[in-house]
């Protein structure tokens, strides 16, 4: 899935893991993804969250897509820091799913920087 993700692939996302329900991505932020507060546009910071949960939710094979989404932005981020978006399956039962996925620094605070939960659901090919 990830292979064919441009939107993802434009913004130099990189895919780090992914199997088994979680996944790891990393973006550093561009002078492109800051907004007029001198920090990152948040969604930006959503997509990294979002690619990560993608990830995850599509480890284990069937086309699943994201039924809806949520984020609570901690801290900001600013131009040239790199984030990372670690995703975790929390639930996962016929269709549907859960996945928390966690926005942080990838340095050495390793700093969350926003809380994302997504709600997954396989659909039919």
């Amino acid at each position: 899935m990830f292979d064919d993700d441009h939107a993802s692939k434009t913004l130099g996302i990189e895919l780090l893991e992914a199997a088994d329900g979680h996944s790891l991505v990393r973006m550093r932020v561009t002078p492109e993804m800051v907004n007029g507060h001198a920090i990152a546009h948040g969604g930006y910071v959503f997509l990294l969250a979002d690619t990560a949960f993608a990830c995850a939710c599509n480890s284990h094979g069937p086309v699943t897509v994201a039924a809806s989404a949520q984020i609570a932005f901690l801290t900001p981020a600013h131009q040239g820091d790199v984030l990372c978006a670690r995703a975790v399956e929390r639930h996962a039962r016929g269709r549907n799913g859960i996945y928390d996925t966690t926005v942080f620094r990838d340095d050495a605070s390793g700093e969350t920087v926003a809380e994302f939960r997504g709600h997954s659901r396989s659909i039919r090919s």
